[in-house]
């Protein structure tokens, strides 16, 4: 029985990846955004068939009243335990939390880098503080200023952080516990999933920052069908 089962899987994943191209839609419905002056929006979903996992990451720019891809689709990581349903992300879960939230600054170890919003270089004393304990938890601090006892290096010797942007979960107000430190940043050459945030290959992530514009008012929507 189990092998039958097996088979009808694989068979349905298969046709499910054939038919795929054929499927793709020339808009999108996703739901408004917090500010209607938006123009630009990233949307990280899974795309996948019944225990096939899929995660894309989409580059959406609005066209009139629709929604249109800008380029192709993004193979893109997430949290190692999936997503977490709206209002439910908890620090050190592994998930990745579901809403839409505003997409600020980029960072990264170069002094700058091709990209029209806000940069900040990351150096070896920058710190993102992640002990919920402490006053400024969930925000970018200098070593030297912070006593909290939890954080992570914004330069890291795995050069997940070389590229990124900061998705404004959690930072306005912040709540204690809820969740920080997400980010989208380059993935590992093997794809692996992240503690939380969202992950691309260094090439689609140089081709998001060239292509946002903050005068676009640009987010992000994770998990949009939840």
């Amino acid at each position: 029985m189990n092998r039958r089962i097996g088979k009808v899987l694989l068979a349905a994943a298969l046709l499910w990846i054939s038919a795929a191209p054929v499927m793709a839609a020339e808009s999108f419905d996703i739901p408004s955004p917090p500010s209607a002056d938006t123009r630009q929006a990233l949307m990280v979903r899974d795309d996948g068939f019944l225990v096939f996992s899929r995660i894309r990451l989409y580059a959406l720019e609005k066209d009139g009243d629709l929604w249109r891809e800008a380029f192709p689709k993004m193979k893109a990581a997430i949290g190692r335990n999936g997503f977490a349903p709206p209002g439910e992300k908890r620090e050190g879960d592994g998930r990745t939390p579901s809403g839409v939230f505003a997409l600020s600054l980029a960072f990264g170890y170069d002094a700058s880098a091709d990209t029209r919003m806000p940069y900040r270089q990351a150096l070896d004393d920058d710190l993102w503080v992640d002990d919920p304990a402490a006053p400024d938890y969930n925000r970018w601090v200098k070593k030297e200023t912070t006593a909290a006892q939890s954080y992570e290096y914004m330069r890291r010797p795995d050069d997940l952080y070389k590229y990124g942007l900061v998705i404004e979960y959690n930072t306005d107000p912040v709540l204690p516990g809820r969740g920080s430190a997400i980010f989208l940043h380059l993935r590992d050459d093997a794809g692996s999933p992240t503690a939380g945030c969202v992950a691309v290959s260094e090439a689609d992530m140089l081709k998001i920052l060239r292509w946002l514009d903050p005068t676009a008012r640009p987010v992000i929507y994770l998990n949009p069908d939840h």
